[in-house]
């Protein structure tokens, strides 16, 4: 239990470290950066709570929003590349 509640912790002060950095970054590579890091840090919470349960359907989960992730990255950077 306290190696999950440790986990859950850090992760809770990154997403408000990174939410930061997403309303208030200079740039909006900045707030890209941010985003992305923000979706693997909720795969990693994931990852966690499937671990404390036992249950494996959220390991699956976790997994489409990492690659959810990386495909949004993606666009959005394309998108600004196409616009600069």
């Amino acid at each position: 239990m306290t190696a999950f509640l440790i986990g859950a912790i850090v992760c809770i002060i990154l997403d408000l470290l990174l939410l930061y950095r997403v309303f208030r970054g200079p740039t909006a590579a900045d707030r890209i950066c941010a985003m992305d890091a923000l979706d693997l840090v909720t795969a990693l919470a994931l990852v966690l709570y499937s671990l404390h349960t036992g249950r494996t359907i959220y390991l699956d989960i976790a997994l489409v929003v990492a690659l959810l992730g990386f495909v949004s990255t993606v666009f959005v950077g394309r998108y600004l590349e196409r616009r600069l």
